[in-house]
C-alpha cells in the first residue's frame, strides 16, 4: 500500500513538472495591416504555426495577440511566418516580394488608407 502512494504521489509530481514545463502563453505583437482580408489572412498564417492555439488580429490597434505552446512554438517563429506571407511585423519586415503579392487592397505601406 505504502508503495502505491509513492507511486502515485511521484506520478502526479511528475505530471506537473511537465505541465510546468510546457505552458501556454498569450502575447501580443504589432502586425500592419489595412482590411478585412488581412485580419484573415494574418490569422491564418499564425494559426498554421504548429503549437498556435489561437490568433486574433485587431485592425485598429494593428495588434496580433496569439496564444501558443512555448515549447512548440517561439514569438519570432510566428512573426517570421506572417512576415513571409507579405506582412510586416513588430520585429519582422515582410520582403518586397512577398509584400507585392498581397492583394491591393492589403498594400498597407502606402499613405492612403481603405
Amino acid at each position: 500500500m505504502k508503495n502505491i502512494i509513492i507511486t502515485v504521489i511521484l506520478a502526479i509530481a511528475f505530471i506537473s513538472g511537465a505541465a510546468a514545463q510546457n505552458p501556454v502563453v498569450e502575447k501580443t505583437v504589432a502586425v500592419h495591416g489595412d482590411c478585412d482580408m488581412c485580419k484573415l489572412r494574418i490569422e491564418k498564417t499564425a494559426s498554421y504555426v504548429k503549437g498556435v492555439k489561437k490568433a486574433s488580429w485587431d485592425k485598429d490597434q494593428q495588434q496580433l495577440t496569439v496564444i501558443y505552446r512555448e515549447d512548440k512554438t517561439t514569438l519570432a517563429a510566428i512573426e517570421e511566418a506572417i512576415a513571409k506571407a507579405g506582412y510586416d511585423t513588430e520585429h519582422v519586415k515582410a520582403n518586397e516580394e512577398a509584400y507585392e503579392k498581397l492583394p491591393e487592397c492589403c498594400h498597407y505601406r502606402t499613405s492612403e488608407k481603405h
